[in-house]
């Protein structure tokens, strides 16, 4: 039987979390690039069927190598996800102006290059919400992304712009996702339904309870080390608080003793009876945004879990699998970052899904 799935290209990969939603779909990956030598070797150990190369997209050699293996591999689908970090809320940029002298907010130009010689069959952009409020130069005036992939390819492509939010969709994490798809009239592409939000407390309630630097039996829960300061705040602060509203026990100056002044998301413990908020790649950190568990009450009085989550939480609460093995070569840190980094697989998974050949 003839093999009618398309084969796909993922851009800014980095080490394929996203394309773990592609699997049971219409679509197969077989060509990566990302920029970053050890995000690849870690993708070529999840990914180990697919082809990669590893360089700078904008550079003419790299994306010569890209069209003319994509074009050898008869790719006619695109995943592009270019960095976000330059339109992120909690990146450095607020204004337009910033976003715009920022390099990596123009790498779609750079996809868009790729899309023209390749002319594939369908392609889906992924990015922050944010991304699709960044006005571009066009024309002697400023325009959105929407815009400009409107003018470009209306007249080849059936063209989605949207916002999902990973939690609508079989994913325990609030994550909201800037979605462009872009579909020629060979293939029908919907929207998938709507689904009832799952808990944290629903996703990683039964896992063991673990304090600072303990580990489990089970596969990627292991707790992270923090300091006796950071831990003692948040014995004493209660699920889904923060530090900061501590009577005695807010992070203070070391030397000093006086309060810290702070953001009410940070030195905070997520909430067991909503969905995550969205995993930032600084999900190590205490002293970050909403990374610690949500702990329990105990019975002193203090809360149990005093740390960040551990990878297999991050995991769960991200629709990877939890059990996945991670390379030898590949830190906690480096881990983390990636994570906090990815689009969740299950959200890919489900929009990829809709697509389908009449």
């Amino acid at each position: 039987m003839k093999n009618t799935n398309l084969r796909g290209l993922s851009l800014f990969s980095s080490a394929g979390i996203a394309e773990f939603g592609f699997r049971n779909t219409l679509v197969d990956i077989v060509l990566a690039n990302e920029l970053i030598k050890k995000r690849i070797d870690v993708h070529k150990f999840w990914h180990p069927k697919s082809e990669t190369i590893c360089g700078d997209i904008t550079k003419k050699e790299v994306k010569y190598e890209i069209i003319k293996l994509a074009k050898q591999k008869k790719v006619d689908f695109i995943l592009a996800t270019p960095p976000c970090q330059g339109v992120s809320l909690i990146g450095k940029n607020k204004t337009n102006d910033e976003m715009l002298n920022d390099p990596r907010n123009f790498l779609i130009f750079d996809v868009f290059e790729i899309i023209d010689v390749l002319n594939p069959k369908a392609i889906l952009i992924e990015n922050v919400k944010r991304f699709l409020k960044l006005k571009f130069p066009y024309n002697g005036d400023f325009v959105d992304i929407e815009f400009l992939i409107r003018q470009k390819y209306s007249n080849k492509y059936n063209i989605d712009v949207n916002v999902f939010n990973s939690r609508d969709y079989g994913v325990p994490q609030n994550r909201e996702r800037a979605i462009i798809r872009l579909w020629n009239n060979t293939l029908t592409w919907n929207n998938p339904n709507i689904e009832m939000p799952i808990t944290v407390k629903k996703a990683i309630g039964h896992l063991p309870s673990l304090e600072a630097g303990e580990k489990s039996s089970l596969n990627n829960h292991q707790a992270r080390n923090h300091t006796q300061q950071h831990i003692l705040y948040m014995k004493n602060t209660p699920t889904g608080k923060s530090a900061f509203q501590n009577p005695v026990f807010f992070p203070k100056n070391e030397f000093t003793g006086e309060r810290l002044k702070g953001y009410a998301a940070t030195y905070k413990r997520i909430d067991w009876d909503k969905p995550a908020p969205t995993i930032t790649m600084r999900n190590d950190c205490i002293s970050s945004q909403s990374n610690v568990h949500p702990g329990r009450l105990l019975k002193d009085g203090t809360y149990s879990d005093a740390r960040v989550l551990t990878i297999r939480e991050l995991f769960i609460l991200s629709s990877i699998n939890p059990d996945l093995k991670i390379p030898d070569f590949a830190s906690d840190i480096q881990i983390r970052h990636m994570i906090g980094e990815a689009v969740p697989p299950k959200l890919i998974n489900k929009i990829i899904s809709e697509l389908k050949l009449k």
